[in-house]
């Protein structure tokens, strides 16, 4: 039987209608919408499937990808039964793979990333933050302008290590937007400030570390079933005293995706991503040649099981 591991996506992977497939055509899928809406008081089916301006606001984001994100490997692991090597998720992505790795009710996890978004909008409310994405730079380069910036009085810091050549920056938007000149003078290819007003993994979040801590003691369980990779170490963890450290520390220190990736490619024969769209497949594409299945359909849940069976 093939090794397998779990990843799940983060922001950015969002689009309106997704999940429509599986709330269609499965219980699963219904009732764990229906829940969900119960808890947070929010109508996830409105969220989810209809027009709306609150899919883009980090607070509602964060519950609806995960969401999404653990009604595709629940309908998986209803098909398909085996115990994944790990999980792994990139950013937000890291509470869905907790909710995979029994570390945390789907509900649970539901109730304290919205409010992890909501901590997140408040501690970049008035500081103007923003996001970069960078393309064809090295790392080294990217970290030592931003240090040298960060000396000068600029809040800039690398955010998201997503790929070779491909790094995400956080800080204040009016300091990331006069640095896109430097970046191409130094050889990017891209430099693009990104249309958000949360600056993720940064220390502009350091606020909403010690909100976010009660959420975490109060929801986590004690033990988790599968090792879970952490962001901020891309290093195995699997009790809750772990979860509560890393977790917050997630929120001010970058998601080193590409260094988990590689740090454990030799573990496994497949990755495979739940959620919706191939975000995480991509980057994999980029970073291992060890071959990636995603699930965000019932279409791509047929395919990747009869992948898994070959």
């Amino acid at each position: 039987m093939k090794k397998i591991a779990f990843i799940f996506p983060g922001q950015g992977s969002q689009t309106i209608g997704m999940g429509k497939d599986f709330f269609e055509n499965s219980k699963i899928a219904k009732e764990m919408i229906s829940k969900a809406t119960q808890r947070l008081g929010i109508d996830f089916e409105e969220l989810l499937f209809e027009e709306n301006d609150n899919l883009g606001k980090t607070e509602f984001t964060q519950p609806a990808i995960l969401l999404v994100s653990s009604i595709a490997n629940a309908i998986f692991k209803d098909k398909y039964k085996i115990k994944p090597q790990f999980v792994l998720g990139h950013s937000l992505g890291e509470f869905s793979a907790l909710v995979s790795a029994g570390a945390i009710d789907y509900l649970d996890a539901l109730e304290l990333v919205h409010k992890r978004g909501l901590f997140m909008t408040e501690a970049c409310a008035s500081a103007g933050a923003g996001m970069m994405a960078l393309v064809g730079l090295e790392d080294s380069i990217v970290e030592k302008i931003c240090e040298e910036q960060r000396k000068s009085g600029k809040k800039v810091w690398a955010a998201n290590y997503n790929m070779d050549g491909q790094l995400v920056l956080a800080g204040l938007k009016a300091d990331l937007e006069s640095l896109v000149d430097t970046f191409k003078e130094a050889g990017a290819k891209r430099a693009i400030v990104l249309d958000m007003s949360v600056a993720s993994h940064c220390e502009l979040l350091r606020s909403a570390v010690e909100n976010l801590k009660p959420y975490l003691e109060e929801y986590l369980k004690e033990e988790f079933v599968i090792d879970v990779i952490s962001n901020v170490t891309a290093k195995p963890y699997n009790t809750k005293e772990e979860a509560i450290e890393l977790l917050s520390e997630q929120l001010v220190n970058p998601v080193k995706y590409k260094h988990s990736i590689s740090a454990f490619e030799d573990k496994v024969d497949v990755f495979i991503e739940f959620g919706n769209g191939i975000v995480l497949k991509g980057l994999n594409r980029k970073i291992t040649k060890v071959p990636t299945l995603n699930v965000s359909d019932m279409d791509s849940l047929a395919k990747t099981i009869e992948a898994l069976n070959e």
